[in-house]
């Protein structure tokens, strides 16, 4: 199981003090907006209930008493109350919505920084689709708990003891009839909130691996096509959406059953209200505005009991959220600066390896007790069959990865001791799959050197030989590349990730099958213009094709974690070992690309 994977989906989540601290702590800097709108929302509660009372005595002193001037009065201090509840109304919707986007706003500009700062290893073990789903529906609900929640909750707590304050104030005997069924009606709704909110987490763990599943087929939708997987593709996706439909069905039919078992609980209190203080006006101890107070105040109740249930069941989603959130936040990166770090101007000298081993977690080594010096501005060249830790070495070099053990020495110094930003500012990598971000062209070269003037991108693509198809466009380095470079070949995306690189202007230079995406003509172009830009630059540089880095200064055979070969061109040629076995068969493969007697023999046939 990965150190990174997150298994809260699956816990049945408790409010505890710390959560709830750390959730309120959310509201601390935006305090004056939280006081704000609580105000306001006060205000509208305990109008509301003073609007029932006042409609009592309008029946009781104005109406049936038929004392006009009682009317008048009782009316006019309505209409006033009227225009300051719409002034409460205003303030507390405008300020909880300022609140919650500002709390939106605020989480996920944090997630987002502290992504940044996360080792690749995070990356590599986290399903993209759960990474999106904190930054978005886990912060959205977290952001409505802590603004809506928290205004429904004190909304409908302020009523129900208002109402019950009015109620006592009108008949203390009716008040405690309506109690008993108040508190009925709130065990039952907590009860069933308990179950939806079961059934709702298992829509929540249905609808995490939906998401992750869309996105595996949303980016993977090439290989996808190619391979004729949409129909099992489908029935996968069939399984997961029939699991999230069974338990949405269950909780929307329990909350289906439980508002009309609110109601009817409602409905027997109205009942003996009436029963009760019918028979109390016939004696006189109750008066018909009474009556009908409270009823109003019965009906008043109701939805604040069920806003306190729906909150309370949101609120345990919401906790949920909190902790995944919390959970990224609080995730420290694998590789970080030490307390104590150099202050360096340039990582320009030699770079060695050191005794160095390296697995990822507790897989089998794929670096074993690796030792190696590269000379300042030396090009080596690392070589050898798919999986045996060419690209991990120089992972480990831009520190993307640090040793198991052993040591990783730049100018002398232990590259630990660096600031990470220091190594990697100053080290250009072109990765084998080449990424552009959304923009044009332009932007994305800029990207390596964001100061970066016109004239020094164009220069930079042409150095990468990108300059030449780019100027073909009909909008020439400000065409828009689509996202994720999809509207450009994979050869042009690669050399625009170069032109990107070489404008960064790195000291240490790392190309891992670089050129592996372009065709024979572009790849010289790109060899020609790469020669003058590792002059006085050590260069790393993995390469399929072998035929370009016959000019490096050492080549590694790199096999099974460790250095087989070692030495020039000529050098490993003449040995005729692992090196030029590979280089022999390919040559061969070349060639028989060229001419292939028996393809042609093939076509002879189909013809005659």
């Amino acid at each position: 199981m990965s150190i990174y994977e997150d298994t809260q989906e699956d816990e049945v989540v408790q409010l505890n003090s710390k959560i709830f601290k750390r959730i309120l702590a959310l509201l601390k800097p935006h305090w004056k907006w939280v006081l704000g709108f609580l105000l306001a929302i006060f205000i509208v509660s305990i109008l509301d209930s003073i609007f029932t009372y006042l409609s009592k005595e309008i029946i009781d002193l104005g109406i049936d008493a038929g004392d006009k001037d009682a009317l008048i009065k009782i009316v006019t201090k309505y209409a006033s109350f009227i225009l300051l509840q719409a002034a409460g109304v205003f303030f507390f919707i405008y300020l909880v919505g300022i609140l919650s986007e500002r709390i939106r706003y605020d989480l996920r500009k944090k997630m987002f920084n502290h992504l940044q700062r996360l080792s690749l290893s995070y990356f590599s073990q986290t399903p993209v689709g759960r990474i999106m789903s904190r930054l978005t529906s886990d912060s959205e609900r977290l952001a409505e708990l802590t603004t809506w929640g928290l205004m429904d909750s004190t909304w409908a707590a302020i009523n129900i003891l208002t109402a019950s304050y009015f109620m006592f104030l009108i008949n203390w005997k009716l008040a405690i009839v309506v109690l008993i069924s108040l508190v009925v009606m709130i065990l039952l709704a907590f009860k069933f909130r308990t179950r939806i909110l079961y059934h709702y987490r298992r829509s929540r763990r249905a609808n995490s691996r939906i998401t992750a599943s869309i996105n595996e087929n949303i980016t993977g939708v090439r290989v996808v096509k190619a391979l004729s997987r949409e129909e099992t593709n489908l029935r996968g996706f069939k399984v997961l959406t029939a699991k999230m439909y069974d338990s949405s069905f269950r909780a929307a039919f329990l909350s289906a059953i439980f508002l009309p078992v609110i109601q009817s609980i409602s409905a027997i209190s109205l009942g003996v209200i009436l029963w009760q203080g019918g028979l109390q006006v016939q004696t006189g101890s109750m008066t018909i505005g009474g009556i009908q107070a409270f009823i109003s105040y019965i009906t008043f109740i109701l939805w604040p009991i069920q806003d306190l249930a729906r909150v309370y069941a949101e609120m345990q989603n919401a906790i949920a959220s909190a902790e995944r959130i919390f959970s990224l936040i609080d995730t420290e990166p694998v590789i970080k600066n030490r307390s104590k770090t150099l202050d360096i101007e340039t990582i320009a000298g030699d770079i060695t390896f050191e005794h160095v081993d390296f697995q990822y977690e507790d897989d089998d080594p794929v670096i074993k007790d690796l030792s190696f010096t590269v000379k300042q501005g030396q090009t080596v060249a690392l070589v050898g069959p798919t999986g045996g830790g060419k690209s991990t070495i120089v992972n480990l070099l831009c520190r993307f990865y640090e040793p198991s053990s052993g040591t990783i020495l730049i100018a002398g110094e232990d590259y630990r001791n660096l600031k990470l930003q220091d190594i990697q500012s100053r080290i250009g990598v072109v990765l084998q799959t080449p990424h552009l971000f959304s923009g044009s062209i332009r932007d994305n070269i800029r990207y390596g050197k964001l100061s970066a003037s016109d004239e020094e991108i164009e220069d930079a693509a042409k150095l990468a030989g990108a300059h030449d198809f780019i100027t073909k466009f009909e909008k020439s380095y400000d065409q828009n590349v689509g996202e994720g470079g999809n509207l450009l070949s994979v050869g042009q995306k690669q050399l625009i990730s170069i032109a990107r690189a070489i404008l960064s202007n790195p000291e240490v230079f790392v190309l891992d099958e670089a050129t592996s995406s372009v065709d024979t003509l572009t790849e010289a172009l790109i060899q020609r213009g790469m020669d003058q830009l590792i002059q006085d630059r050590t260069s790393f540089v993995i390469a399929h094709r072998l035929s370009t880095i016959k000019r490096a200064d050492v080549i590694m055979v790199i096999d099974d974690g460790q250095i087989s070969e070692s030495g020039s061109h000529e050098e490993l040629m003449r040995i005729q070992g692992h090196y030029y076995r590979l280089y022999t068969q390919q040559f061969r493969q070349e060639l028989e690309s060229q001419y292939d007697p028996f393809k042609e023999l093939d076509q002879a046939e189909v013809i005659k």
